[in-house]
């Protein structure tokens, strides 16, 4: 008898610990598998803050084409270079990689864009000129936060997807690492040389 109740308190002991095991190994997955969700939601979210701040600065932008138009409409390849890259922003199924490539092209042309006011006297007087780039810098500003959120976010889910264990969720979870939003900052501070061939003060 008693050997009997020592064999069943080993069973129960076992079984307490398979158990005590299985809830721990359960609560390990579905911790580790909430994060990767998390992340890439919190990325989603950063990314959406990016892209609402790019949609104004898109908005703002056949505004400013037409008044600056209205003094150098000999600019026509930088005019339809700027709605080039305006439509590949807004093509469908494009991916957040594309979208960011589009915007950095467009941050160099509105640099030309805007240079061309040291050109055109006139156009630095144009009060709904002055009033647009106010408009848009102020928008360049929160584009620069938003940018700066959204690579925090995603070097966090980054990470996480290319960690021992978080790699594991984040294929469980059908996660995938995301693009960075790097350039946009070079694309600002290196303005292009603007070729005034052509322009009225020859």
């Amino acid at each position: 008898m008693k050997h009997a109740g020592q064999v069943k308190g080993v069973l129960i002991g076992i079984i307490l610990a398979v158990v005590v095991l299985g809830v721990v190994s359960v609560a390990w997955y579905i911790n580790g598998y909430n994060r990767a969700v998390n992340l890439e939601e919190g990325a989603k979210t950063a990314w959406s803050n990016v892209d609402t701040a790019l949609q104004r600065r898109l908005d703002l932008i056949p505004n400013l084409v037409a008044t600056v138009r209205g003094y150098a409409e000999h600019e026509k390849e930088l005019f339809e270079n700027i709605a080039k890259s305006r439509e590949k922003y807004f093509q469908p199924g494009g991916t957040r990689a594309e979208k960011i490539a589009a915007s950095n092209e467009l941050s160099g042309l509105l640099s030309r864009l805007l240079m061309l006011q040291e050109n055109y006297p006139q156009l630095k007087a144009n009060e709904n000129f002055l009033t647009l780039q106010t408009q848009l810098e102020g928008t360049e500003n929160r584009i620069n936060v938003a940018r700066t959120r959204y690579n925090e976010a995603g070097q966090r889910l980054n990470s996480y997807t290319r960690q021992f264990f978080g790699s594991f969720f984040s294929r469980r979870a059908g996660v995938e690492a995301v693009a960075y939003f790097e350039a946009t900052e070079q694309a600002r501070t290196e303005v292009p040389k603007v070729d005034f061939k052509g322009g009225p003060n020859e």
